[in-house]
């Protein structure tokens, strides 16, 4: 596993939680009752710890008179890594609590080090549904865009939001999805098969993998696999997310959940 697959991992973090699978039993935080739920994630590399991560999700927000959740998430390195690399990335996602339909969402990317390139800015998308179109506002002065949207378009949040509270989602199906963060427009389709796993914190336990191949932009749009794995218990707790890229695989293990 090399570091540079890690790094490209923190900057598709967003894309770990696209899809998710129920039976029966549905993830729900009441409207105008403040909730939050994290997961907590390790990266290592020859046992050491490399990058934590996390995936946070909350509600009790209101905007227009419209319910919102608000989904977070964020990846750092640690710090005996020094002069390699720091990283201090941020995701945020604002969605409709009802049906998770996304109003914006944020990213803001910090990062140096002899093994990342350099990068620091904001990006912030707006989703004007009525008009079609996604607006996209890049700090530092650079120009504002707008982009077509086509309909059913989430943010990589906004789509764990809606598919982790929302859907009721079974085996052997085809997890069809459209996600805009804020590079690329993807068209994802992700494979379900169920099976059994020794995860980190739950030991054996009977998950639901999904699985699907995306092209990847850092390496020339060459083609990769991300894999998801999902406890089949109705509670959805995504155990382990993995990444197969053109130059190896990643792979980050749930390390505890956090609830408030």
């Amino acid at each position: 596993m090399k570091i540079r697959s890690l790094l490209l991992f923190a900057a598709l973090l967003s894309l770990w939680e696209s899809a998710a699978y129920g039976s029966g039993e549905k993830n729900t935080l009441e409207p105008g009752a403040w909730a939050q739920k994290s997961f907590v994630y390790v990266a290592e590399k020859f046992g050491i710890p490399i990058l934590r991560a996390s995936i946070r999700i909350a509600n009790g927000l209101s905007e227009g008179g419209r319910d919102l959740y608000r989904v977070q998430a964020s990846v750092n390195s640690l710090n005996h890594l020094g002069f390699l690399f720091r990283m201090n990335n941020r995701f945020t996602s604002t969605v409709e609590s009802e049906t998770c339909v996304p109003v914006r969402y944020v990213k803001e990317i910090d990062q140096e080090g002899l093994l990342v390139p350099n990068k620091r800015y904001l990006q912030e998308i707006i989703f004007d549904f009525p008009n079609k179109r996604v607006i996209v506002e890049n700090g530092g002065g650079k120009a504002r865009q707008e982009i077509p949207l086509p309909p059913d378009t989430y943010d990589p949040l906004s789509m764990f939001a809606r598919c982790y509270l929302k859907e009721e989602l079974h085996p052997g199906q085809d997890i069809r999805m459209s996600i805009y963060d804020g590079v690329k427009l993807r068209q994802m389709v992700f494979q379900s098969r169920r099976e059994r796993m020794k995860s980190r914190i739950y030991g054996a336990v009977e998950v639901l993998r999904l699985e699907s191949s995306t092209s990847f932009s850092a390496f020339g749009d060459k083609e990769g696999v991300i894999r998801i794995w999902y406890t089949a218990d109705g509670k959805k707790i995504p155990v382990l997310m993995e990444l197969d890229l053109p130059v190896g695989s990643v792979k980050f293990e749930l390390e505890k959940v956090e609830e408030s």
